[in-house]
């Protein structure tokens, strides 16, 4: 993002609604997948870049919605990853068009790739990047080769190919806070930014239909932050249920459940389920990171971020 594109995000009319004016075809995206969806009042669209919490915020939505009735089925399969390649357009939109509960479906395209729709409620999730990058080192090194290869195969994909991950998390580190696929972004190699992903949000915060909620806030206060996502959805909070709501919504209970709330039951991950809800916790990244890529780090976000989503983003007071 060059500086004047950061100005012109900083300084948008508070009266201006998002416009759709990027597209992502890649090993994993298609944003086009949204220009066939049809929205319903009350729709519940959960955004995060990548490995920010988007499965802990499905749960916890799912949770709201079903109360203490079961989930008519695997979380993964009631709350679809719409933009993803992996799973069949039409199937996914005829499944959502069956669904007669309140609906909500996850992306991890910028707001500028998205048709925005007044009617919905969106819910961005952020987290720390360098938890983000441990969290993202993590998964990228177990992917299934087979998975790897089946992404290099869509010929829809207009990138290069999806390079296996490397044996170092340095050299990861090196690509991932430097190099991207698209000229609009400047990191995130080989996935998508992280920095331009919020900041196409952050700029649109002041929209009443816009929640952001921090990882680290849900892990010091899970109780309270899930009351604020409930109001925020206009869920009324059944006090006679909501310990169990909230146990629900606790990583262990995620854990002991994982084939279920797992997209794909964790298939496509050396070590499944498990290996993809990993630790759910911070700051591994001090003592593996050295002081050269920290600061590589801050002047990435510096660059592409303005100074309160930075803030923000790093759960800064």
């Amino acid at each position: 993002m060059t500086g004047s594109t950061q100005q012109r995000r900083d300084d948008i009319p508070q009266n201006a609604l998002p416009q759709q004016t990027r597209r992502y075809h890649n090993h994993a995206l298609n944003s086009a997948a949204w220009d066939q969806f049809q929205p319903r009042p009350g729709d519940i669209i959960i955004a995060t870049a990548l490995k920010a919490g988007t499965t802990w915020m499905q749960t916890i939505v799912g949770n709201l919605i079903f109360q203490d009735a079961p989930m008519p089925g695997p979380l993964w399969q009631l709350t679809p990853w719409l933009d993803s390649r992996f799973c069949p357009l039409a199937e996914e939109l005829a499944r959502l068009e069956a669904q007669t509960h309140r609906r909500f479906l996850k992306t991890h395209l910028p707001l500028d790739a998205l048709p925005y729709y007044p009617e919905a409620n969106y819910i961005v999730v952020g987290r720390d990047g360098r938890d983000v990058f441990m969290s993202l080192w993590n998964h990228y090194r177990h992917m299934q080769p087979t998975i790897i290869e089946r992404q290099n195969q869509w010929p829809e994909r207009a990138n290069d190919p999806y390079p296996p991950c490397p044996d170092d998390i340095h050299d990861f580190f090196r690509d991932w806070i430097s190099k991207s696929w698209l000229p609009w972004e400047q990191d995130g190699f080989p996935f998508w930014s992280l920095f331009y992903h919020l900041q196409s949000w952050w700029a649109y915060r002041h929209l009443p239909n816009i929640l952001f909620v921090h990882f680290n806030d849900l892990l010091a206060d899970l109780d309270g932050q899930m009351r604020r996502i409930a109001a925020f959805l206009n869920i009324p909070v059944n006090e006679a249920v909501w310990p169990e709501l909230v146990d629900k919504a606790t990583f262990k209970t995620m854990k002991a459940h994982a084939a279920d709330v797992v997209p794909g039951s964790g298939g496509f991950l050396v070590g499944g389920a498990q290996q993809f809800l990993h630790k759910g916790t911070n700051g591994r990244w001090r003592g593996i990171l050295n002081p050269t890529e920290l600061e590589q780090y801050e002047a990435a976000a510096k660059k592409q971020l303005s100074q309160d989503g930075q803030r923000w983003l790093e759960n800064a007071p």
